[in-house]
């Protein structure tokens, strides 16, 4: 299953751009890790990463790609543009390449994870990233938890959201 779609482009003119929704294959890691990395410096640069930039490239070849249901954005050009991974009913993970914000990617991904797990969906963000949690709530989640951080490997305060159908 795939889902291709137009979104605004990024040349000054403007134009539409094709992505392609898709599930991650083996050879996609390195290229979703290097998004990962990029989307999580430019959203969240006050927080610490407990992991080298080579450990999250390899916890995503080893563990998040062929053992989680990971789902990537396709750019025409083939490169990847975003990432998204549910586990269950938990939305793990939904970052997008910083070049690529504000195009409507991230709906398309909340959009497939809520027709994957049309039950219910929980995820945690942390508190300061105030984008993201203007972003679930606008998709219909409600923040019922947050916690000094204690539970996570960065140490930081973080909110849990539920989403409901």
């Amino acid at each position: 299953m795939s889902r291709r779609f137009t979104v605004p482009g990024l040349c000054p003119g403007g134009g539409e751009v094709t992505v392609l929704l898709r599930r991650a294959a083996p050879a996609d890691a390195r290229a979703t890790a290097d998004v990962w990395l990029r989307s999580f410096a430019a959203a969240l640069p006050g927080v610490v990463r407990p992991r080298s930039d080579d450990e999250v490239r390899a916890h995503i070849r080893d563990v998040v790609v062929p053992l989680r249901e990971t789902w990537v954005a396709e750019a025409e050009d083939g490169a990847i543009v975003g990432m998204m991974v549910l586990d269950g009913g938990l939305l793990s993970q939904l970052y997008l390449d910083p070049a690529h914000r504000g195009r409507g990617l991230d709906d398309r991904f909340v959009a497939l994870a809520k027709e994957r797990v049309p039950g219910g969906l929980t995820l945690w963000t942390f508190q300061v990233n105030e984008p993201a949690h203007r972003f679930y709530e606008r998709h219909g989640f409600v923040a019922v938890e947050r916690t000094d951080g204690s539970g996570n490997e960065e140490g930081e305060p973080d909110v849990r959201y539920v989403w409901r159908p």
